[in-house]
C-alpha cells in the first residue's frame, strides 16, 4: 500500500480512487504517514484562553448526540450541527440558534473549520474514527462518543493522531469521571485487597436484537439520507431495524453488546488494574452469523504481569450471562446473602473480594469481608464534560483523553470481539486468539485481520 501523504488542506473529494482509498485504510504501519501527519502552525493554531469563548461543531445530534451538543451549548457556542437525519436537523435549529446545518459533516468541517475549535463526535460507531481523526487533523479538540472507535487498529490511530496534533481529547464514558467508581478503583490499587487475581464483569446488554440476519430490503425514510448513514461501511440497501438504535448488533456498523457497554462497566478494573495489552482472549457464544453479534457470549482475557501489577485473569459476561453463584459466596447484603445486580464487577483479590453493582459502580461496593473499606484519596472530577472544557483551555487533560486512557481502554474491550467473530459455533469454545500489542497482531488468527483493520467503501469521501 501507498504511503502518499494527503495534506489537511486538500479536499478528498477530488482525489483519485486510489489515494481515497489509501487515506482511508486504517493500518498501524502508515499510521505516522499521512494521518498523523505534523501541522504547519498557522494563526488559527492559538489555544482557547480561559476567557474565550469556545466554538463548537457537533456531527451527529440525535440519540446520545442530542446531550452531548447539549453539553457543548452549555460550554460554549455551537456554530454548526451535522446529522443525516433532516428532523434532527431540525430540531437543531431551535436548539441552536444561528449554528449552520449540514447533512455531510465532511462538508460542515470543510466549510466551518476556521470558525470553531472542537467538535462533538456522537455517530454510529462505524462512523467514528472518521469524523474524529478528519478534526483533528484539522486542529479541532475532539470530544468522542464511546466506544472510541469500531476496531483497535481505529482506537491506535486516533489516540496517536491526538497526541500528535496536540488537540484536547475525552471519550464520551461519563462514569469515569463519578466518585464511586474512581473511589472503588483507588481503592483497589491502594492494594485493598491484596494482588488481584481475577475479575468477572457482565452487563445486561444486548437491549437490541442481536444472532439474526439482515432486515429485508426497504425504502429509506425521505428525512434519513441512507448513502452518508453507511459513511465508510460496505455499501447495502437500507432496512427497517438499523436506525437509529440496532446498529450496534451489526459488525460492519457497532460493537455489540461488549463495545457498547465494556467502556463503562470494565472501566472501573480497567483504572484500578491498567488492564491493558492483554495476552490473549477466548470466547464462547450463543453462536453467530458473522452478519450481527450473538445474543450471548462469555470472553475470557488473560493479562500476563505488568509493571507492579501482577498477571490477571478478566471474565466478561453479556446477554443475561453472570459469574457462578458461588463466587458471591460470603457477600452480604445487610443479613441477606447477595443477589447479583444485571450489571456489575468482582474483584477477586488475596485478602479480600469486591462487588460493585452498576454500570458505573454508582452504587458504591461491598467487600466481602464485611468490613467497612477503609477511606483512599482519590482525585474528585469537577465533572466529566468540564475536564474536557478545562484541557482545551490550557489545564490538564481529561482522564479519559484519548492517547493515555480512552484509546487503550477501547483497545482492550475490543480485543474480545476478536475472540467472538472467532466464536461462530453455539456453545462451543472458540479459538484462543494470541495478541500482540505492539503489532496489532492476532499472531495465530490471521481470520481476524479484517476486524483489527476494517476495509472501507471505496471512494467514499472523508
Amino acid at each position: 500500500m501507498s504511503r502518499r501523504r494527503i495534506a489537511r488542506s486538500q479536499d478528498p473529494s477530488k482525489l483519485s480512487s486510489a489515494s481515497r482509498r489509501d487515506f482511508l485504510t486504517v493500518s498501524a504501519t502508515v499510521a505516522a504517514g499521512y494521518w498523523i501527519a505534523p501541522r504547519s502552525a498557522t494563526a488559527d493554531d492559538k489555544p482557547v484562553s480561559a476567557n474565550e469563548e469556545i466554538r463548537f461543531a457537533c456531527i451527529g445530534i440525535g440519540g446520545k448526540g442530542q446531550s452531548d451538543s447539549a453539553d457543548a451549548g452549555r460550554s460554549g457556542r455551537v456554530v454548526a450541527v451535522a446529522d443525516v437525519d433532516a428532523n434532527q436537523l431540525k430540531r437543531a435549529e431551535n436548539a441552536f440558534k444561528g449554528a449552520k446545518p449540514y447533512a455531510d459533516f465532511r462538508k460542515m468541517l470543510e466549510e466551518m473549520g476556521k470558525e470553531c475549535d472542537a467538535v462533538t463526535v456522537s455517530t454510529p460507531d462505524h462512523v467514528h474514527v472518521t469524523a474524529a481523526a478528519m478534526a483533528m487533523n484539522m486542529g479541532k479538540h475532539c470530544f468522542c462518543q464511546k466506544p472510541l472507535t469500531r476496531s483497535i487498529a481505529e482506537a491506535r490511530l486516533l489516540g496517536d493522531l491526538a497526541r500528535s496534533q496536540k488537540v484536547a481529547t475525552q471519550m464520551g464514558n461519563q462514569g469515569t469521571a463519578a466518585n464511586p467508581l474512581r473511589s472503588a478503583a483507588a481503592f483497589i490499587k491502594s492494594g485493598g485487597l491484596g494482588t488481584v487475581k481475577e475479575v468477572h464483569v457482565w452487563t445486561n446488554r444486548p437491549v437490541w436484537p442481536q444472532g439474526g440476519g439482515r432486515p429485508a430490503d426497504a425504502e429509506a425514510p425521505p428525512h434519513l439520507n441512507w448513502d452518508l448513514w453507511l459513511g465508510p461501511a460496505p455499501q447495502r440497501p437500507y432496512g427497517n431495524g438499523y436506525q437509529p438504535f440496532a446498529w450496534r448488533g451489526f459488525w460492519d456498523f457497532g460493537t455489540g453488546a461488549l463495545g457498547d457497554m465494556a467502556c463503562h462497566t470494565f472501566n472501573m478494573p480497567f483504572m484500578a488494574l491498567n488492564l491493558r495489552d492483554p495476552a490473549s482472549v477466548q470466547a464462547i457464544t450463543s453462536g453467530h452469523n458473522k452478519e450481527t453479534y450473538p445474543k450471548w457470549s462469555i470472553i475470557d482475557y488473560e493479562f500476563p504481569m505488568l509493571g507492579e501489577r501482577a498477571a490477571v485473569k478478566v471474565k466478561w459476561y453479556d446477554g443475561g450471562k453472570k459469574p457462578e453463584q458461588a463466587l458471591f459466596e460470603g457477600f452480604k447484603d445487610g443479613n441477606n446473602p447477595i443477589n447479583p445486580a444485571n450489571s456489575a464487577v468482582l474483584v477477586i483479590g488475596e485478602k479480600d473480594s469486591l462487588y460493585a453493582p452498576g454500570d458505573y459502580c454508582e452504587h458504591a461496593f461491598k467487600l466481602k469481608s464485611g468490613v467497612a473499606p477503609e477511606a483512599v484519596p482519590f482525585t474528585q472530577s469537577p465533572g466529566h464534560f468540564v475536564e474536557f472544557i478545562n484541557a482545551i483551555k490550557g489545564g490538564a487533560p481529561a482522564v479519559s483523553n484519548f492517547p493515555d486512557y480512552a484509546g487503550p481502554l477501547t483497545e482492550t474491550i475490543l480485543l474480545g470481539n476478536l475472540a467472538v467473530w472467532a466464536a461462530e459455533a453455539p456453545d462451543a469454545m472458540g479459538k484462543k486468539i494470541e495478541w500482540d500489542p505492539v503489532k496489532l497482531l492476532a499472531k495465530n488468527a490471521p481470520e481476524v485481520e479484517a476486524v483489527i483493520r476494517p476495509i472501507y467503501r471505496d471512494g467514499w469521501k472523508a
